[in-house]
């Protein structure tokens, strides 16, 4: 039996006897080529050959084996060499059938095949799978590789041109620029965005004999007071001229005027109210509570979700339903009836329908695994913490889905108060139903509910009332906020764009290519983001357009059902039908697209008259980060300045203050050249000359610790006389020099360095200190104290030694004891489980070791070993049942 991962290997081997031997493929087994080392020779002069697909014959992708998942594939074959039958247990989804499909083409099986499906990793549902075995589906996998062509072509045509035009390894994708460009459209509403300020009265009023309550102004005199919704965000103007705006001086006037007047009760209303639960869990909305929850990323949610699935936990977790097995309902049923009352259990089992038109083939939400939903303080032991906390999200929501609503009344009580009218809406929660078991985004429904409860004293209409005060409120309108991995996800989804299994690496993405970067859980676009967006909407707009990207979903999801041929919808798209193709349009754009246009993005321009040139103002995104642009005048810009923080007065302060930088501090006694400060990419330094000398300018950079205002002519001649020799060594006759290097000062004498103590500076240091310190023993890197492991998980089922977490030269690692495994950067020390260890450990095991560069003699030495190949032919030539397709052309 071959599954994708180790993890998911060792939990089905707990329900199956010793006549199966179950084993991981490591994730996909083969894939297009990462690039020209990995094509195969006889393609490599074809014109479509960087593309990895002959588009000249319907789009025929050549396919490899990866130099990694060698070792892997042949170790498959030689189990599949003593098996009677070949089960391909992999996921339930497009990727899981299509790794079936390429374990059939590249190890052609002489014994029957069967494809096993289940969506959760429970001894019945894996017998139950085992009865009803079927083969690969073909549908899926054409829908599976149709989209991998697709994010071929599109990711290796569009990439290019962003190299040319905007900044060398940039890259494009059909999910992933649709992301960049939401991310930039909601920037620059923010950029656009015009504050406004508006105030009302927040006044306090007592009823005879009940408590006191607030009430805010809505009204005075029949007109409306506005609230932030009635401003315009891109002029800061009220929207509607018959509102009463009020500044500060009429809102105090207005104060002292109604104070001393009689109060009473005009209006009260009461209306009943029912909540109903959530659906279960879908992908998205997984990921997008446990972000809002928990503060987990995309990545941390799946990895950690796939660890309970793969344990048997929970039932898959990529999927788009939210329906539930009848089965689950009832566990669900009956542990409400039990645990919580009949009261909360609804006479009806509830059903929820599936929104997506072709929900992940996965068709179940995700829930508990198993017919018992084990409770979360039964598990707590035997889960990591992330683990416990998806666990018990997951548990609850499954639970609360299935109760009953929750029931309340909402009262509004309006205030008369002379001509003015004030406003306050209580809640009052009668019966909790659903929420007594699950709030969204709260820890504790039981606090949650009491938070939710906004109790108002009883009161009648007339009834008089006493105004104990009228507080001023100031209030200034916001900008739309920024997408949080939550919210981003939720846009995607509503808008049909991409797969929600897919999302957690597209923002992994976006970060990794400093499209976007993060400020506390927002979002921020760089300039970079701005100058591909932009390119894209005006130069190639379909590709980046909300509802041609949807609509392509809905194409691929078509080709999955076999409503459409994937053949020819690859066509169309490449090579175009009544609307221009991929090709057509990229065709020509490399002459008509002008760099210094695409790579520029307008902040504003002064007035005239201001002594500010009069000029517009520019960033630029050049090839070494961005920067600020005035006619001649130049400014560098901060990585990570958020683009809405940069207005044009902030843009004309630092233009400024660069021609200020440009003012030297002195001049040198010596050479008679002037000595700047500067700021550059990398932070301040300082300069001596300018480019307009015969020789290039000398440059240093400034010490840590030191402040650019501090450094005066004197320090600045200190820093550039740096490496500054010291004298001669006594016994080797070499000269003792200090440095300022890029991990800190230090002292060299030959091929000996020595760092400098911290408070001990190269612009001071004296020769006999120098001396002194290359006298000591180096402290070498490898010579440090050994470290104590950062976790120690169980024994490995491989080398019978603990698995342990370290922290090396080059970052955290685990290991076995014979194997190391670097941790993903993406993966903080804090997610990682034993399962994901023993799997990061088999990953690594898999490739082999490390390739040695000088290896002649072993390489001779191995030949022997090659030639016993020819005797896997003596089997039969037999072959598997696949999918019908034609596979020439495709190499393994």
């Amino acid at each position: 039996m071959i599954v994708e991962s180790p993890a998911k290997a060792r939990t089905i081997s707990k329900f199956l006897g010793g006549g199966y031997t179950i084993e991981a493929s490591i994730g996909h087994i083969r894939d297009l080529p990462q690039g020209a080392k990995e094509l195969p020779e006889e393609y490599k002069k074809e014109n479509w050959a960087y593309l990895g697909v002959n588009v000249d014959a319907d789009f025929e992708p050549v396919y490899v084996v990866p130099r990694e998942k060698a070792k892997q594939v042949n170790k498959l074959r030689q189990l599949l060499k003593t098996a009677s039958e070949l089960y391909l247990a992999t996921d339930e989804d497009r990727e899981g059938e299509a790794i079936s499909w390429h374990l059939c083409e590249v190890l052609k099986p002489k014994v029957p095949v069967r494809r096993l499906v289940f969506h959760e990793i429970t001894k019945e549902a894996i017998q139950e799978a085992l009865s009803h075995p079927r083969e690969v589906d073909a549908r899926l996998v054409r829908a599976q590789e149709a989209r991998r062509i697709i994010d071929r072509l599109y990711g290796y045509e569009v990439s290019p041109l962003l190299w040319r035009k905007v900044r060398p390894r940039l890259s494009a994708g059909r999910v992933q620029s649709v992301a960049v460009r939401l991310i930039a459209d909601r920037e620059r509403q923010r950029m656009a965005f015009v504050s406004a300020t508006y105030w009302d009265l927040l006044g306090t009023f007592t009823p005879q004999g009940a408590g006191s309550f607030q009430a805010a102004l809505v009204s005075v005199g029949g007109r409306r007071v506005p609230t932030s919704r009635d401003f315009d965000s891109t002029t800061g103007k009220i929207k509607d001229s018959s509102l009463l705006l009020l500044d500060q001086m009429q809102v105090e006037a207005l104060s002292q005027r109604l104070f001393d007047q009689p109060c009473s009760v005009a209006k009260v209303e009461n209306k009943p109210y029912v909540s109903k639960p959530s659906p279960p869990f879908t992908t998205s909305t997984l990921q997008q509570e446990a972000n809002r929850k928990y503060g987990f990323t995309a990545r941390r949610t799946m990895q950690t979700a796939q660890s309970l699935y793969e344990n048997g936990h929970i039932t898959y977790m990529r999927t788009d339903s939210t329906t539930l097995a009848q089965v689950a309902v009832q566990t669900a049923r009956e542990l409400i009836r039990t645990q919580y009352g009949a009261n909360y259990l609804p006479a009806e089992p509830r059903s929820y329908r599936t929104k997506v038109k072709n929900a992940q083939e996965a068709h179940e939400a995700i829930r508990p695994a198993g017919a018992r939903f084990e409770k979360p303080e039964e598990l707590r032991n035997n889960l990591t913490a992330d683990e416990f906390k998806l666990y018990n999200l997951i548990w609850k929501r499954t639970v609360a889905c299935q109760m009953a609503d929750a029931r309340g009344h909402r009262t509004t009580i309006d205030v008369a108060l002379d001509d003015a009218r004030f406003q306050v809406s209580g809640k009052t929660v009668e019966f909790p139903g659903y929420l007594r078991v699950y709030v969204e985004g709260s820890d504790d429904p039981n606090a949650d509910l009491a938070d939710r409860e906004a109790v108002l004293p009883a009161v009648e209409t007339g009834q008089s009332l006493a105004c104990a005060s009228l507080e001023t409120k100031s209030h200034a309108t916001q900008p739309p906020g920024r997408y949080s991995e939550a919210s981003l996800t939720r846009a995607l989804e509503e808008m049909g764009i991409g797969r929600p299994s897919t999302y957690a690496s597209i923002i992994e993405t976006i970060l990794a290519r400093e499209y976007v970067f993060k400020k506390n859980n927002a979002l921020v676009p760089t300039w970079v983001a701005f100058a591909v967006s932009s390119l894209l909407e005006d130069h190639l707009p379909d590709l980046v357009d909300y509802q041609f990207t949807a609509e392509m979903e809905d194409e691929l999801d078509a080709i999955s059902r076999g409503e459409l041929e994937h053949v020819e919808y690859l066509r169309t798209f490449y090579f175009g039908n009544a609307h221009p193709g991929l090709k057509q349009q990229l065709s020509n754009k490399v002459d008509e697209i002008d760099a210094r246009s695409v790579s520029r993005i307008l902040i504003g321009k002064p007035a005239a008259g201001t002594g500010d040139e009069g000029e517009p103002v520019y960033v630029r995104v050049g090839r070494y980060g961005p920067f600020l642009e005035q006619g001649s005048r130049r400014a560098s810009l901060p990585e990570k300045l958020p683009p809405d923080e940069l207005s044009l007065e902030t843009a004309l302060e630092m233009l400024n203050k660069s021609i200020q930088d440009d003012e030297p501090l002195g001049i040198c006694p010596e050479t008679g050249k002037p000595i700047f400060i500067k700021n550059g990419r990398f932070g301040p330094y300082v300069q001596r000359g300018t480019a307009e000398d015969d020789e290039k300018p000398q440059n240093a950079s400034l010490l840590s610790g030191m402040e650019p205002e501090n450094v005066d002519v004197e320090t600045a001649l200190k820093l550039l006389s740096l490496p500054r020799q010291l004298g001669n060594h006594v016994e080797s006759g070499e000269p003792v020099v200090a440095h300022n290097g890029r991990f800190g000062p230090y002292v060299k004498c030959g091929s000996e360095t020595r760092s400098l103590p911290a408070g001990l500076s190269p612009l001071d240091v004296t020769f006999e200190q120098a001396v002194e310190l290359l006298s000591q023993p180096k402290a070498r890197r490898g010579a440090r104290r050994k470290s104590e492991p950062l976790k120690v998980f169980e024994v490995s089922p491989v080398t019978a030694q603990p698995v342990q977490l370290l922290e090396g030269r080059y970052g955290p690692y685990v290991t076995d004891g014979t194997t190391n495994a670097s941790l993903p950067r993406t993966m903080a020390v804090e997610e990682l489980t034993f399962e994901r260890a023993l799997d990061l450990l088999a990953e690594r095991a898999a490739r082999g070791p490390a390739r040695k560069t000088k290896a002649p003699k072993k390489k001779a030495a191995a030949k022997p070993a090659a030639k016993k190949k020819p005797a896997k032919k003596k089997t039969a030539k037999k072959t598997a049942k696949k999918p019908a397709k034609k596979t020439a052309g495709k190499k393994s």
